[in-house]
């Protein structure tokens, strides 16, 4: 701060001191580990939304297509619902601001739609060609946590988490309430590319899976001393069988749920070697606004281990780790897929062999799928043009679609739909591409895909892995685990 006060009042040219301080703050974390973290004032309120897992909205999705925000999803009860917006409305102007064809972004339409809770934000949409304007009173707007959580047959159940906020719990476990009401007696949870958050979300849904007062994970640090987490109630899901699928991108709190289950032989973990994140982080706001997000303690699995993959070749380095798993036949290789053997051993509780540092290791390993790396997906991946076709199909066929009884019948019924795919082919020429160099399997993936964005549109989250999960080699092991 000395330093700050003497360039603010003495030195020769202006400066700007955010600007100073937004460079020199992070320059001093970097020397400690990659998780602690400045957070400028203007970037804390979106990233705070994500863990609270709530904003201030209208409870819309949308994309901008030819300079044009299209309404692709209405939140069912939420506000737009409400003032009665539709699926294909397409937004004109945000009060008395023009957001048509003047090449309007995503981030300025964000800040267009979001204010205050109870405002009232006055939209104008052309529908079938007329203008209506509609006022729509801003309501919280939920982020939610559970992407999916459906019947895959009549026994068992699928759940997928995408992150632990402060709903995530409540989330949870009206979805695993309702699966079981259902029948489910196996669960297949799905943490891949889960990459945590709230450390007592997991520790809760950990509670729901194992019995008695089973230490869970335990934290401690430097100036932290040890604080143990421990089950404190009877599970809803504490004897049927469980897998749990999991990623190079599950973690922090999900491998805190992982460790746990696995160092208590609770289920079969299935995938890859996940991240290896296994530092706890506190965040302190500051006066200006911004916050510190520091690393306080390192968490610790039932069994002793630390899952936190080194960071002593810095940033460089720690940020290549996946890439450099990939090109060491990691991700492909089931032999060349481990963890750091050098370090310690440990036992679960089952007596099995496992180890600490750099990540949690599956009990099954599953291949990553390449045809998503090709140069062709890359390119229709990076222009949205898989979205954008899904999009406009939808728009084309809504009346056919709601005429089919679900997701799953939806996909048995166009795996092979030729005219699908010819009807892609020519709108992604629009996006100068050239699809004919998608063949084979690379071809049984894009139409998947495809498939899967519809059904998106038409059964929301639950039609999209309905279909995605098709087949899907993890899915397709976790359910074989489940039968053994």
């Amino acid at each position: 701060q000395q330093v700050l006060d003497l360039v603010h009042l003495r030195y020769v040219d202006p400066v700007s001191m955010d600007t100073l301080a937004n460079g020199a703050i992070p320059q001093v974390l970097a020397r400690l580990d990659p998780h602690s973290i400045y957070i400028p004032a203007a970037s804390l309120g979106e990233i705070n939304e994500d863990l609270m897992g709530n904003f201030q909205g209208i409870g819309v999705e949308f994309n901008i297509f030819s300079d044009t925000v299209n309404i692709i999803t209405v939140m069912d009860n939420g506000p737009g619902a409400a003032a009665g917006l539709r699926t294909g409305d397409l937004i004109v102007k945000v009060g008395d601001s023009l957001v048509a064809g003047n090449g309007i972004t995503t981030a300025k339409i964000k800040r267009l739609l979001r204010g205050p809770g109870a405002s009232t934000v006055m939209l104008t949409v052309s529908r079938d060609h007329n203008l209506v304007r509609i006022p729509v009173r801003r309501g919280i707007i939920p982020i939610v946590s559970v992407d999916a959580a459906y019947m895959m047959s009549k026994t068992e159940g699928y759940i997928h988490l995408n992150k632990f906020s402060e709903t995530t719990y409540r989330e949870f476990m009206t979805a695993l309430e309702d699966l079981k009401r259902q029948g489910m007696q196996q669960l297949i949870l799905d943490l891949r590319d889960n990459g945590g958050g709230i450390l007592q979300q997991a520790v809760e849904i950990a509670d729901e899976f194992l019995s008695g007062t089973k230490l869970i994970v335990y934290t401690e640090g430097n100036s932290s001393p040890r604080q143990e987490y421990h089950c404190k109630r009877d599970g809803l899901f504490e004897t049927g069988k469980l897998a749990v699928l999991v990623n190079e991108g599950t973690a922090s709190a999900s491998e805190v749920l992982v460790g746990a289950l696995q160092d208590w032989d609770r289920c079969s973990i299935v995938g890859r070697r996940t991240f290896g994140k296994g530092l706890v982080q506190e965040q302190y706001d500051l006066t200006d606004g911004s916050a510190l997000r520091l690393t306080i303690a390192r968490y610790y699995t039932p069994a002793g281990r630390s899952i936190q993959k080194s960071y002593r070749g810095g940033d460089e380095e720690y940020a290549g780790d996946i890439m450099n798993r990939f090109h060491k036949g990691e991700m492909t290789n089931a032999d060349s897929n481990h963890v750091d053997r050098l370090g310690k051993a440990y036992k679960t509780m089952g007596g099995r062999t496992v180890f600490g540092g750099g990540g949690i290791m599956p009990d099954i390993f599953v291949p990553v799928d390449t045809a998503a790396a090709t140069h062709h997906f890359a390119l229709l991946f990076a222009g949205n043009t898989l979205s954008n076709f899904a999009y406009h199909y939808f728009m084309q066929h809504r009346q056919g679609l709601a005429a089919v009884p679900g997701a799953a019948d939806f996909y048995r019924e166009n795996q092979s739909n030729d005219s699908l795919w010819t009807a892609f082919t020519r709108f992604s020429r629009q996006d100068s591409l050239n699809t004919t160099g998608i063949t084979g399997s690379d071809k049984d993936f894009a139409r998947k895909r495809i498939l899967a964005l519809i059904a998106r549109q038409q059964w929301h989250s639950n039609g999209f892995f309905e279909v995605i999960n098709s087949g899907d080699s993890s899915v397709v092991k976790a359910t074989r685990a489940l039968g053994q």
